[in-house]
């Protein structure tokens, strides 16, 4: 029997990214003493933030190195940050394995022909809308954001939706005074 697309999200517990041209708009600013900045969108920051709320574990992957993007997912609280890495399937395999999921569990976006190989570590595959063409004829979802412009929030919406978790996240936000969200919901999934 064949899954829907809907049910192969919802099996999906570990969400691994690519940063350039994924969790930024792929933009590369560099000054004589290194990278100066890059640009993330506040949009796909509160996507990975629920997502982490919610159960679902969040990787990034990327085969640059850079203090910028450790302190944003510092900020994020994401802990599974991976840099300067040559090989991305063989370390999703290796992160899948450590957390003790099967490939149907784990789902990776990418932008670029080097992403290609993680794509075969992943039983979904998520590309932004300005993905290289080779990436989006592989990938199983092609957002209509671009990288870096809410790609990675329609990714999380759509795996947090297909587990039945999107309206409770929304609701708990409707709720809340403070910009945090509400009730048990978020409880100690961290």
């Amino acid at each position: 029997m064949t899954l829907t697309l809907k049910e192969r999200a919802a099996a999906i517990r570990l969400l691994a990214l690519d940063v350039d041209g994924v969790l930024t708009d792929g933009s590369i600013n560099i000054a004589a003493e290194g990278e100066i900045f890059k640009s993330f969108n506040a949009k796909d920051g509160l996507g990975l933030s629920l997502a982490l709320r919610l159960g679902l574990k969040v990787a990034v992957i990327t085969g640059r190195k850079s203090a910028i993007v450790a302190k944003r997912l510092q900020e994020l609280g994401v802990k599974l940050l991976f840099q300067d890495v040559k090989d991305k399937f063989a370390k999703l395999d290796e992160l899948s394995k450590e957390l003790g999921l099967s490939r149907e569990e784990v789902a990776y976006m990418g932008d670029d022909l080097n992403d290609l190989p993680a794509f075969c570590a992943a039983g979904l595959k998520f590309a932004p809308a300005d993905a290289a063409s080779e990436v989006k004829e592989a990938a199983d979802l092609v957002t209509e954001a671009q990288g870096g412009r809410g790609a990675v929030r329609q990714a999380v919406e759509f795996l947090l939706k297909a587990r039945g978790l999107w309206q409770d996240a929304v609701a708990s936000y409707n709720k809340s005074k403070e910009g945090e969200p509400t009730g048990s919901l978020f409880g100690d999934r961290q």
